[in-house]
């Protein structure tokens, strides 16, 4: 039996325990399509103020996506958005243990320059940088700045991935680095300093399609999944878990969640009937405008743009302390899940209401420490 690669981080999954963390509000309108939900305005104040509440209250990491134009509609949503690796610097100098994850497009970004990067964020952070990578692209995304790649399609979208992922490793532990590929190209490259971490920073990615996972399994150490329900959840899940196995490393599933918590399930129900009212239509049909390429390429609609039709971008849990507490178990065991990134609809109010009653149970459940 082949030896398993674990490289070691300082989280609870190392120890037995679950990961929880927040997707940071770094964009406008968060993560539901509706103009009667809380107002997110993606700026740095609003940011600052959900990191150092997730730094206080005790979760694991935070992480930012990187976006470059949004969806528009009635809610302009995700119009407007920080830069991610900027912001997480800045958080990075504010907190004080919590993990900060952020996002480089291996299209838009020299891996030698993204290398150097995330080893300034590392020791800006004191050993708590992250990096999450994204092969994948949206057309009118990219191609709006004129770095859209008519000749790769998908699956070459991830063989550029993996020699771009190659020359990042490489990097942070190598004094100097020559790579010829078929599309990477360095020589004698150096990149100094190194990262704090040992033997690296942590590393995510999210997709499910074959070459998805099997690029997870090669490079990171956490893949997000997701899944129309619990059971194609639970099928994605294991079966990367199995692969990664087979291929001698330790693969973590995570997953994401949109919290809405109130004193009873009836209240959270009433905030939910409240954020459909509002729904965008026009902000949904441009979504699905820009997922369309996605959808075409794997050959049915994806789990997010399903999802949206109801105004949530991402699955939703709602109810009472005790209910949450509870789904977010069922989820996390009925999936072998790893961790979960929480979402809310209103960042200050959400962090709080979860340091009071739901992130205690679960860390009295699965172990880790809280603040």
């Amino acid at each position: 039996m082949s030896t398993i690669s674990r490289p070691v981080f300082d989280l609870p999954s190392e120890r037995g325990g679950k990961d929880f963390g927040i997707f940071m509000p770094i964009a406008n309108g968060g993560w539901i399509l509706s103009t009667t939900a809380p107002e997110i305005d993606g700026s740095y104040a609003y940011n600052r103020r959900a990191a150092l509440l997730a730094d206080e209250i005790g979760l694991d990491f935070i992480m930012s996506m990187a976006k470059f134009r949004g969806y528009g509609g009635t809610t302009r949503q995700w119009d407007v958005s920080l830069d991610s690796t900027v912001l997480m610097s800045a958080l990075a100098a504010q907190t004080r243990r919590v993990k900060v994850w952020t996002t480089f497009q291996t299209l838009l970004h020299n891996p030698a320059v993204v290398a150097k990067m995330i080893a300034t964020l590392d020791q800006v952070s004191n050993g708590r940088a992250g990096l999450n990578v994204v092969p994948g692209a949206f057309r009118d995304e990219f191609a709006q700045m004129g770095a859209w790649p008519e000749t790769l399609g998908h699956d070459a979208r991830y063989d550029y991935a993996d020699e771009w992922m190659e020359a990042v490793r490489r990097l942070w532990t190598e004094e100097s680095v020559t790579l010829d590929g078929r599309y990477i190209h360095l020589a004698d490259c150096a990149s100094d300093p190194k990262p704090v971490q040992t033997p690296r920073p942590f590393v995510v990615a999210a997709g499910q399609s074959g070459k998805g996972m099997d690029f997870a399994i090669r490079h990171t150490d956490a893949l997000f999944i997701g899944g129309r329900d619990d059971a194609e959840m639970r099928a994605i899940s294991r079966g990367a878990k199995q692969k990664a196995r087979a291929a001698g490393r330790r693969l973590r599933t995570y997953a994401m969640a949109i919290i809405v918590q109130g004193e009873t399930d009836e209240a959270a129900e009433a905030m939910m009937d409240t954020f459909r009212d509002g729904f965008d239509e026009e902000g949904f049909r441009n979504m699905m405008r820009a997922y369309g390429m996605i959808d075409a390429e794997i050959g049915k609609e994806n789990a997010m743009t399903a999802r949206a039709r109801s105004g949530f971008m991402a699955p939703h849990i709602a109810g009472s302390a005790g209910t949450v507490v509870a789904r977010i178990q069922q989820v996390i065991d009925d999936a072998d899940l790893d961790g979960l990134m929480l979402i809310f609809p209103d960042y200050e109010r959400g962090l709080t209401a979860l340091a009071a009653d739901v992130l205690p149970a679960l860390r009295a459940r699965y172990g880790g420490s809280a603040a």
